[in-house]
């Protein structure tokens, strides 16, 4: 039986805007007009570049710097400092209100549209914790005022790292909606906050086939096009590299395939498998959670790689431009902060064969009894976006296996395959997935290129854009789609093979070890009320719910106080000369904290090669080439 929803009903979600200046397919209802651009989610820029210069009165000229502040302008700043500081620990507490929100209501997913239940892979003969959703509005429109019928669907599957579903749709301006303008028919993959006792990565893989079946039997002969962010991307690989195969073109956006590589110094993340010595890490924390894996531990491995934006500058931010930024702060907590469960099977499987083996790239990968997942029985085209601000899934990662699979450009044509490729400069790694203007732009492109795409010789391609405007809201021929031959010769990279071959050897000992004499004594131990006590003294929920008015009731203070300093609220123009110095006081705590984490990760690149690294590496190193095409 098909059952209709409508998503957050608890904390619902509040999109600033539908898709500002690109109007859905013309429909039988009027658009809605005037609405504002909705707001990008990243913390990246740094502070003191957004402010406005501060007036020639308050600048001095012989240095450009901030004069000096008369005390009117110094009490006017500590008014609008205390201010702020009463609304920035509100927002905290909402933020803490919202998550225990959320909770009560099951996590469910965090989608701006309107859809219904196709599939519960609960209730299949292999039960997982997925569900296929079919986007039924955006908005005012319903699905039959903005689907062209004569395009394909588009199946979008989010990633199960750590977070809950919803970031590829949680607001207008998303690949969601981005779809729906364009005219395809959208369906969601989504997931549950408990896995099934037991279930594997195999079995998510069969359910997810189930959905793409389900899809293409609603759409004869029109294949559908994949659309997997991250987790999702390499989850979709794999269901076109088994030996059944999929066919349809899909879209990888930030999706690591190639786990040993990236770029020294600047990727740590790849090293941290050797460092902490293999997969027996994530064992014992499974263990711990009762058969369960904590997402919250791979989001606070994700705020580790650059603490001064995820944590420090994020918030910094948030108190700098508290009238501004509060709606958007939250929106993007409310996903951020909804930790979601893997079962001890799944991550075992996916670290032990992919992070640390990275069989997928090897062709060592056995997903299906007997069969050998081969990356190069891909026959669909592949289109993968990744960028040079993505510290989880450079650009090395995402394209690094096609000279592995490939050994030249020839062989790669003689197999018949097209990938495209292309790359954003800045946007970090959530940035290609709910960035706004990476919506209206790239994903816009890439879905109006998907015909362009298909008519390709085999081969590789890097796609461009031309958009001599910069507006992402520019429409075709404003901005131009172009595709420049590339040779696979130029994507190979020297990373220490050898080196990350010895981190799987060891891992796959200690993980032995741990398994024959650890993981028996730390299971006997564990049950339901000690998972669930660990789960809440996370420092990653503990230091956002114990701001809630109903651990601390103290806050109920600071909600009143909010309240009056809202009423009266004057804020003070951003060129304030106070307003200045402090972001640049923001700014150079960020720059110290970039030092520090610099420091950090180059201890960790010389503990990692002092730990694997050998002559011959070294050796292979000064004989490979250096990835000339991945290069910043």
């Amino acid at each position: 039986m098909t059952t209709r929803e409508k998503p957050m009903t608890a904390s619902p979600v509040r999109s600033n805007a539908p898709l500002a200046a690109i109007p859905l397919r013309p429909s039988r209802s009027s658009p809605k007009k005037g609405a504002p651009k909705a707001a990008e989610i990243e913390y990246t820029q740094p502070l003191s570049g957004s402010a406005q210069p501060p007036p020639a009165s308050a600048v001095s000229q012989s240095t450009g710097a901030p004069g000096p502040v008369s005390i009117r302008e110094y009490l006017d700043y500590q008014r609008d400092f205390l201010e702020r500081a009463v609304l920035f620990w509100d927002t905290l507490r909402e933020r803490a209100h919202n998550m225990i929100a959320h909770e009560r209501a099951g996590l469910p997913p965090l989608l701006d549209f309107k859809y219904e239940t196709l599939l519960d892979a609960r209730r299949f003969e292999r039960p997982v914790n997925y569900a296929l959703l079919r986007i039924t509005e955006v908005g005012d429109d319903c699905w039959d005022d903005c689907v062209d019928l004569d395009k394909p669907p588009v199946v979008i599957v989010d990633p199960r790292a750590g977070h809950g579903p919803g970031i590829g749709g949680f607001k207008r301006d998303s690949e969601v909606g981005i779809a729906m303008h364009e005219g395809h028919p959208v369906y969601f993959v989504v997931f549950f906050p408990e896995p099934v006792p037991g279930q594997t990565l195999t079995d998510v893989l069969a359910a997810l086939r189930q959905f793409v079946e389900e899809v293409a039997r609603r759409h004869p002969g029109k294949p559908p096009v994949l659309y997997g962010n991250c987790q999702g991307g390499w989850a979709v690989t794999l269901l076109s590299a088994s030996c059944q195969g999929m066919a349809g073109t899909a879209v990888l956006n930030g999706s690591p395939l190639s786990y040993w590589d990236g770029e020294p110094g600047v990727n740590p993340m790849r090293l941290t498998g050797g460092l902490l010595g293999g997969s027996w890490l994530a064992h014992l924390t499974a263990d711990l959670g009762d058969g369960r894996f904590d997402g919250a531990w791979l989001a606070q491995n994700f705020e580790n790689l650059q603490p001064e934006k995820a944590v420090w500058e994020k918030h910094a931010h948030l108190f700098n431009k508290i009238d501004s930024e509060r709606e958007r702060f939250l929106e993007f907590e409310r996903w951020w902060g909804g930790f979601y469960f893997l079962s001890r099977e799944e991550i075992l499987s996916i670290v032990r064969n992919l992070f640390i083996g990275n069989e997928l790239e090897q062709t060592r990968l056995e997903i299906e009894p007997g069969c050998i997942v081969d990356l190069r029985r891909i026959e669909h085209p592949l289109v993968i976006f990744a960028s040079y601000g993505d510290n989880i899934t450079p650009p090395h990662q995402a394209l690094g296996w096609i000279p592995v699979a490939y050994e030249d450009t020839e062989a790669l044509k003689r197999a018949g395959q097209r990938i495209v490729y292309l790359t954003h400069a800045r946007a970090g790694h959530l940035g290609i997935f709910v960035s706004a203007s990476v919506a209206r732009l790239e994903h816009r492109a890439i879905l109006e290129s998907l015909e362009d795409i298909e008519a390709l010789a085999p081969g590789l391609y890097e796609m461009k854009i031309d958009n001599p405007s910069g507006d992402p809201d520019c429409r075709k021929p404003q901005y131009r789609v172009h595709f420049e031959p590339r040779t696979v010769e130029e994507l190979k990279s020297g990373y220490p093979r050898e080196s990350f071959e010895q981190v799987r050897q060891m891992s796959e000992h200690n993980d032995m070890l741990y398994r024959t004499f650890g993981s028996p004594w730390v299971q006997a131990f564990s049950n339901p009320w000690t998972a669930e006590l660990l789960k809440w003294l996370h420092p990653m929920r503990f230091n956002r719910y114990v701001l809630s008015e109903a651990f601390s009731p103290w806050m109920r203070g600071i909600e009143m106080l909010a309240g009056v300093v809202q009423r009266d609220r004057r804020p003070l123009p951003e060129n304030h000369p106070m307003l200045v110095r402090e972001r640049e006081a923001i700014a150079e705590v960020t720059d110290t904290l970039k030092r520090l984490r610099e420091l950090r990760d180059e201890g960790y690149e010389k503990t990692f090669s002092s730990l694997f690294e050998s002559r011959y590496d070294d050796e292979k190193l000064q004989e490979q080439p250096q990835g000339a095409r991945l290069q910043r």
